[in-house]
């Protein structure tokens, strides 16, 4: 991602005419004359006021970093796992309707409240309907909490790349220390559906040195202890300097036929539908607060609606593609093991560490294209954790900024300690048992928390604040307002549909699961308290915001429905907006 040039001055058109309570008015007010702002003459006025919000130094250059933000780890790790898991081509059903339904007119949302606003999703969701700004600090706290664990891939990445630089690479063969050599397939020809793939046994075994379950904690494991550090290195120095700019696989048919190919009684099962709206949530940043981070350093003009549909429609590509290869890869794994397609690799988050190994080993000059591979996803996964830490980041120094610093005395103080508790808080994914961990904390954190909090954000914009006032925003931007589809999406089809997964998959809940292993109770519980880690804001902070007002208890609630942007003003960013840094929140570490 590219890191935002500070604006030092503002041309912007201003409306001259008022609203006046017809909607015709309203209607002539959006395309009345504009003058430009001067700035100069604020600053003037506000003596010590800090500089305004920097932007997007072209249009492309925002183009790039959201596809960088959404196009990552995800589309080669979660789609393919939540896709072998879901039946194949059954989970494809299920996830294009949410991609058409919710993720790209929810996308288009989260863009016009940043760049209307021009504010990150705290100050954001907090003038769009006060009741519900706990949705803004939850989004906070979610992308945090997703970071800690997120850099675990990361850490996985690492072990591979350093291990792929060998005469010959490690998951190759059974004749190794860590496998177990009467469960071992390594393409000799068999009819034992018991066994497992080297490379499988390579994840396992030498990889993670897994336990039995959660309850065993095993100790850490060392290498990739100094790996999770080295990642977060990474992510800390690439936040504190900024970012700068076919062969033929026998049995792929059969793979491939599994990805597409819908096995329809699972249609009716809940658990595929929350797997898709949670991938299409996580592939697209929906709810994670970092596309409304970055929409609001766009200029005010900016064509979101060309946006949004690049960053869906090449994020959905990205994970297809990513789906084809895979499940190519595991029908020729399945074809050269003789096992059946859905008996070949654990339908868990390593089923990517397993594949795509397996698939490099048979390819010429192995040692080159594996370490290109997995340097490839270290790439990817560097650019969304890259964003998703600087969510916290920016909320800390705006926040806090001030009161900190008179401690601390530098900004890069405030990264280092987010990073460094991050990295603390993702230990328990690297010891022996922490598969188990990290497939608890993702299900819960990723699925659960995810979907609620993405309800509660639509709910807040699409209900409260309403959608005749979200297209008066977004005619004031591009000219011309919503179509018909994307109000049918906002007013019903997203909110009933998010509504409906929620509400089923709490009456139709299944425990969370790893392979073939079932948590305890107490891990369930504790996975629901890493749910309520973030969604507990929104509750808290609407009581305190009714609490608050004054007056009646329905004077109270009408007070904290009541938006406080003014879509009448003059200017549709306030001069305080601009000029003042409690009221902005920097996505990008500027001045380094």
């Amino acid at each position: 991602m590219s890191q935002c040039n500070l604006v030092t001055e503002l041309g912007a058109d201003r409306a001259t005419m008022k609203v006046d309570q017809t909607e015709a008015a309203a209607d002539e007010r959006d395309h009345a004359a504009l003058k430009p702002l001067d700035l100069k003459g604020i600053a003037e006025k506000t003596g010590n006021a800090e500089p305004q919000r920097p932007t997007w130094s072209s249009r492309l250059e925002f183009i790039l970093a959201s596809v960088g933000y959404a196009v990552g780890l995800g589309n080669v790790w979660r789609f393919p796992y939540l896709c072998y898991s879901s039946g194949g081509g059954a989970f494809l059903i299920p996830y294009f309707t949410m991609v058409l339904l919710c993720g790209i007119p929810l996308l288009f949302l989260e863009f016009a409240i940043g760049q209307y606003t021009r504010l990150g999703p705290v100050h954001a969701l907090n003038k769009i309907c006060p009741l519900f700004k706990g949705v803004g600090l939850a989004t906070v706290v979610l992308s945090f909490v997703y970071s800690t664990y997120y850099n675990v891939l990361m850490s996985w990445a690492l072990y591979y790349l350093f291990n792929s630089f060998g005469a010959t690479l490690p998951w190759v063969s059974c004749n190794n220390t860590w496998n177990v050599v009467g469960n071992c397939s390594s393409g000799f020809q068999g009819n034992a559906t018991h066994l497992q793939s080297a490379s499988q046994q390579f994840f396992d075994h030498k990889l993670l040195q897994k336990t039995d379950g959660i309850e065993e904690v095993g100790g850490i494991r060392w290498e990739l202890f100094g790996y999770l550090v080295l990642a977060w290195v990474i992510v800390y120095l690439c936040i504190f300097k900024g970012v700068k700019s076919t062969g033929k696989l026998p049995g792929a048919k059969n793979g491939i036929l599994f990805f597409i190919t819908p096995v329809w009684s699972r249609l009716f099962e809940v658990k595929v539908w929350v797997n898709a709206a949670a991938q299409v949530f996580n592939s697209l940043g929906i709810a994670f607060g970092s596309m409304i981070s970055m929409a609001s350093y766009n200029k005010f003009n900016n064509n979101i609606l060309r946006d949004a549909l690049i960053v869906s429609v090449t994020n959905s590509f990205t994970s297809i593609l990513a789906g084809l290869v895979i499940f190519s890869a595991i029908g020729y794994m399945a074809h050269i093991h003789n096992l059946p397609v859905d008996n070949i690799a654990t339908g868990g988050p390593g089923l990517v560490f397993v594949v795509y190994p397996e698939v490099l080993s048979t390819m010429p000059v192995s040692q080159l294209w594996a370490p290109l591979f997995f340097f490839m996803l270290l790439c990817l996964g560097l650019d969304s954790q890259f964003a998703t830490v600087e969510v916290s980041v920016a909320f800390l120094k705006d926040q806090f900024g001030p009161k900190v610093l008179s401690y601390l005395k530098r900004e890069e103080l405030i990264t280092l300690g987010v990073c460094l508790t991050g990295f603390i808080l993702g230990i328990p994914h690297i010891t022996k048992g922490g598969i188990y961990v990290f497939q608890l904390m993702d299900n819960y954190t990723a699925v659960v928390s995810l979907i609620f909090l993405a309800f509660s954000e639509v709910i807040a914009v699409c209900w409260i604040f309403g959608i005749r006032r979200v297209s008066i925003m977004i005619k004031r931007m591009i000219g011309k307002t919503p179509n018909i589809y994307f109000r049918v999406c906002w007013l019903l089809l997203c909110p009933v549909l998010v509504m409906c997964i929620l509400i089923s998959s709490i009456v139709q809940y299944t425990p969370v699961h790893y392979g073939k292993y079932n948590y305890p109770l107490w891990a369930e519980c504790l996975g629901w308290c890493i749910s309520l880690v973030s969604i507990v804001w929104i509750p808290l902070c609407a009581i305190q915001e009714i609490c608050s007002n004054k007056g009646s208890v329905l004077q109270r609630l009408k007070t904290a429905v009541t938006p406080t942007i003014d879509l009448d003003a003059e200017d549709p960013l306030p001069e305080k907006q601009a000029l003042d840094k409690q009221e902005s929140e920097t996505l990008f570490t500027s001045g380094v």
